[in-house]
């Protein structure tokens, strides 16, 4: 997940042409890259970037590989980034309440991405039971949940949460419906976060 502020956006189009061979050996397809977005809650860099790789080992060892690392000065020379790979997430999904069905899908998905330092860990234990219906009800679902977390460059809070929603328009009503704002307020004073909201990518995916 590199969170990326571009200096130069010309120099920065040889990193772009030079990572390809990285993500390919590695299977890490590209979810979220550039696109419509919108910080809903404290900060965030200007381009967002989500990559999926079949497991955490994979995300790691593309990372480290000679492949990425030859493209990797490309990128430092023209951005500053933070840079984080988080272990994905196998449990159980938030479900829909009775009776409703979530958004319908379209080509671009949309995604929370947040970084958070739990002050209180038990007062937000009512958040994170309280924000499972809205989220459901949008057709959320967690593709990191906590979980290990390496940041290679920059900083970032400590916990790492990336929802995937049906479309960019169902992650900013969730966030936004009345029923997620008043779980939020379990969350309000017992954690600090960083929330954007992104659009999708639907073009090649390495």
């Amino acid at each position: 997940i590199p969170h990326i502020d571009v200096s130069d956006p010309e120099g920065y189009k040889s990193y772009t042409a030079a990572t390809p061979p990285a993500h390919e050996k590695y299977h890490g397809a590209a979810l979220v890259r550039a696109g419509r977005m919108e910080v809903v809650e404290g900060h965030q860099r200007s381009r967002n970037v989500l990559r999926e790789f079949p497991d955490y080992a994979a995300a790691l060892a593309c990372y480290r590989s000679d492949e990425y690392q030859r493209a990797r000065p490309l990128r430092l020379a023209h951005a500053q980034s933070d840079f984080i790979i988080a272990e994905g997430y196998d449990g159980p999904q938030p479900q829909a309440p009775q009776g409703t069905s979530p958004p319908a899908a379209t080509a671009r998905k949309g995604y929370w991405i947040g970084h958070s330092d739990v002050t209180n860990p038990e007062p937000y234990k009512r958040y994170m039971a309280a924000d499972q219906a809205p989220i459901g009800r949008f057709g959320g679902r967690y593709l990191v949940r906590g979980g290990q977390q390496e940041i290679t460059e920059g900083k970032a809070r400590s916990r790492t949460v990336v929802l995937e929603f049906p479309s960019y328009e169902a992650a900013l009503a969730c966030y936004r419906s009345d029923d997620y704002q008043a779980a939020k307020k379990f969350r309000d004073g017992n954690a600090e976060l960083d929330l954007v909201i992104v659009e999708g990518y639907d073009g090649p995916k390495f």
